[in-house]
């Protein structure tokens, strides 16, 4: 996969956007699931281990369609999404973090997540 500028990576997180909603709940259904299984086994109203194993195979599916369009998906809770790209000749990682409303934010690779700064 090749570099993102930011105007294609924004374009990206629009079409990824519900992948990343529906990641979202699946994410909060499998902790919900896992949590109800791990104290005695009762299932809860979403259902108990076939359902938990569902949602663990349609997390993955999920995290697979992100990365398969370049993107890397850095974190699942809170969801961190870095789409490799460069600015001013400088590799940079252009950066979206969940409750985001855009992609608003870049790194340099060296820097990681507390090196963001906006983007110019």
């Amino acid at each position: 996969m090749g570099l993102f500028t930011p105007a294609q990576a924004r374009t990206e997180l629009a079409q990824l956007r519900p992948v990343l909603d529906e990641l979202v709940v699946v994410r909060a259904d499998m902790v919900e699931l896992s949590a109800a299984l791990a104290v005695g086994g009762t299932p809860t109203p979403l259902g108990g281990l076939p359902e938990q194993k569902a949602a663990e195979a349609r997390l993955n599916e999920l995290m697979t369609e992100v990365q398969q369009t370049g993107a890397e998906l850095k974190g699942i809770a809170p969801l961190l999404v870095d789409f490799p790209g460069e600015l001013d000749g400088v590799p940079v990682l252009l950066c979206w973090l969940e409750g985001e409303t855009e992609l608003g934010w870049y790194h340099r690779l060296d820097l990681g997540f507390a090196g963001r700064r906006r983007l110019p």
